[in-house]
């Protein structure tokens, strides 16, 4: 089963983000042959961090949340918060297999959080530039909640095109980076 999970910073956590780098990334190693994505949020202009994704494949939502709730800055209060959804992987290929490779162009998490009938739900036209894209689910994966992605595109407004205006209660466009070890 795949998950997408995002914890969001709580305010003025930084330096407290900072000072456990070493150890999220250990604690990611840990689940390394099972992450499709991973990365940190950027506010704009890319100074600020807001955030870390995680798309993990994982045996059920019991391990799913102990992956989320267990990680060692949400366990010393860096983060103020956890979108943790059931996800489908639209792509069938991890960030890894992104033919745009790690570092060329901007990259950005775009969230659609879902307001009735399921959108989306096909994988867009320009897929080469995406970095991974899919439904949000419910826990039982029957219920559409919203649609995620990542990808590379020129700007935010542009990101934001890759879903279909009028079809979410709300979108969110967030500056993403590859994550983990260089």
């Amino acid at each position: 089963m795949e998950f997408f999970c995002y914890h969001r910073d709580r305010p003025g956590s930084g330096e407290l983000r900072h000072e456990l780098l070493e150890e999220h990334w250990s604690y990611m190693d840990r689940y390394a042959a099972q992450l499709i994505a991973r990365g940190p949020t950027f506010g704009p202009g890319g100074g600020t961090l807001t955030g870390s994704v995680h798309i993990v494949d994982l045996p059920d939502p019991a391990a799913a949340r102990a992956f989320a709730f267990d990680e060692p800055c949400y366990q010393a209060g860096a983060y103020r918060d956890v979108m943790l959804r059931r996800w489908r992987n639209a792509l069938g290929r991890t960030m890894w297999d992104f033919p745009g490779g790690r570092t060329d162009g901007a990259r950005y998490l775009v969230l659609g959080l879902g307001a009735g009938r399921p959108a989306d739900l096909t994988v867009p036209a320009d897929e080469d530039e995406l970095i991974a894209y899919g439904p949000l689910l419910s826990d039982d994966g029957t219920a559409w909640l919203g649609t995620a992605a990542l990808l590379r595109a020129p700007d935010p407004d542009k990101a934001r095109t890759v879903l279909t205006s009028g079809a979410y209660a709300g979108i969110e466009v967030h500056e993403w980076e590859f994550g983990g070890r260089r």
